[in-house]
């Protein structure tokens, strides 16, 4: 039963080592889009959007991180964080970025953000078990 206990353990450690990672990655990404930085301002622009989103779209990233880092909001803040990655993959996309570098990083960042939820949470495990 020690066995169990400890996997267990493990498991939640590694799910939120996952999560910090991530959540340390988009709370810089929403600093620098809500410092609006010129990189920002222009690769915005280069993506297709008016930088007047820019504000929007840091808000909107920092609500769905903030959900995804408290455990009881955690599902609600992964669904609306996969959304979001999912925009970025479709305006890459759009633009014919590169593909692994680019289109499919919202990809990696979804499986960073659900991985890490499925260590740290036995109700993502149970719902989607992988035998």
């Amino acid at each position: 039963m020690e066995a169990a206990v400890q996997q267990s353990r493990t498991m939640t450690y590694a799910g939120w080592g996952l999560s910090v990672i991530v959540i340390l990655f988009l709370v810089m990404d929403f600093t620098m889009k809500f410092m609006q930085l010129p990189i920002v301002i222009s690769t915005t622009e280069q993506l297709g959007w008016p930088a007047s989103n820019i504000t929007t779209l840091a808000v909107l990233l920092l609500l769905s991180t903030a959900l995804y880092a408290f455990p009881k909001t955690s599902v609600l803040g992964a669904i609306l964080l996969t959304g979001y990655l999912g925009g970025a993959i479709a305006t890459h996309l759009r633009i014919g970025s590169a593909l692994f570098s680019h289109v499919l990083f919202g990809v990696y960042l979804a499986l960073f953000v659900w991985g890490g939820l499925y260590l740290r949470d036995a109700r993502i495990r149970a719902l989607i078990p992988l035998r």
